[in-house]
């Protein structure tokens, strides 16, 4: 009996052979790390062809967690580590609430350090885990390369019964566009330089997809001055002195006048910088501050307007 050859029909680009890496495998090393990096290379015009697609997710998250709401990250794999890690790094960098970003990740923890079969595979899995925290008014950010992963489809489908609001990246533009979706942010960053291996390129470009749109939302929301980070909060003698520098930086005044500013605002840096900036008091300071929602150049303004 004669059992018919399978026709699979690779249609995402992450899948396909990478004419330019056919002979890595014959390379000298230097050439094996010259010709993946100049895969790499690729990937930040990638990205800059989805911009206008990334600033729609900004904003929606923006206005998400303004309205005392949450984001979301859902992923499975190389996706989901990546956006466990970024979810991670935002509490220390820009002094937010650990629940403001919640990631996702299928399988579990015990994904993040070893495969667990299969678990992407379940759309109702994904469903069960978004259901049981995404609430109305929230964000969800779905991130997978091949575009259809079912746990992730699967969370974005339930986050958005839910009534929130959803995007995807998506590493293959050729795959469907899941129902109901508000943003689709679909990178083609082409073949891999290994087949298949979407922890290079389209992982690559997920990371920077994720750092961006993550660093922009904290930018809308006011957790920076210019290009400083300001919505720290020192807990240690390191961070004690990147406070201080951070204030220096700002102001232009001297260390002993900025250590003043921050020992009298209780070590609040935003505050420190209001009062610096503006010479006014320190309860001032605070009580611009909290009117403008944690916003350093909004509070600058206002305090302005009231002393003009």
């Amino acid at each position: 009996m004669t059992v018919p050859r399978q026709v699979v029909h690779v249609d995402s680009p992450t899948e396909q052979r990478n004419p330019r890496t056919t002979g890595i495998d014959k390379m000298t090393t230097s050439e094996i790390l010259a010709t993946i990096n100049a895969e790499d290379r690729r990937v930040p015009e990638a990205v800059q062809a989805i911009l206008p697609q990334l600033a729609d997710a900004v904003d929606l998250a923006t206005e998400a967690l303004r309205g005392g709401h949450r984001v979301h990250y859902v992923g499975a794999g190389t996706s989901g580590r990546l956006a466990t890690l970024d979810a991670a790094e935002l509490v220390p960098t820009f002094n937010v609430p650990p629940d403001w970003f919640v990631a996702h990740h299928a399988g579990g923890e015990r994904a993040l350090r070893q495969a667990v079969e299969n678990a992407e595979d379940d759309a109702k899995a994904g469903a069960a885990d978004v259901g049981r925290s995404v609430a109305a008014g929230d964000f969800v950010l779905g991130l997978t390369a091949s575009g259809r992963t079912p746990f992730v489809l699967g969370a974005l489908q339930a986050a958005k019964r839910k009534g929130a609001g959803t995007a995807l990246v998506s590493g293959n533009p050729n795959a469907v566009r899941p129902p109901d979706l508000d943003v689709l942010i679909a990178v083609d960053t082409g073949p891999e330089a290994i087949a298949g291996s979407t922890r290079m390129k389209a992982g690559t470009a997920q990371k920077i997809i994720l750092t961006a749109f993550s660093t922009a939302t904290m930018i809308k929301l006011g957790r920076t001055y210019s290009n400083l980070m300001v919505s720290m909060r020192a807990t240690n003698a390191k961070l004690r002195g990147r406070t201080l520098r951070i204030l220096r930086e700002a102001t232009g005044m001297s260390a002993q006048v900025c250590a003043e500013a921050l020992s009298e605002a209780d070590g609040d840096l935003k505050t420190a910088l209001v009062q610096l900036l503006s010479d006014v008091d320190t309860s001032v300071a605070a009580r611009a501050l909290e009117a403008n929602h944690g916003h350093v150049r909004a509070a600058l303004d206002s305090v302005r307007v009231h002393a003009g």
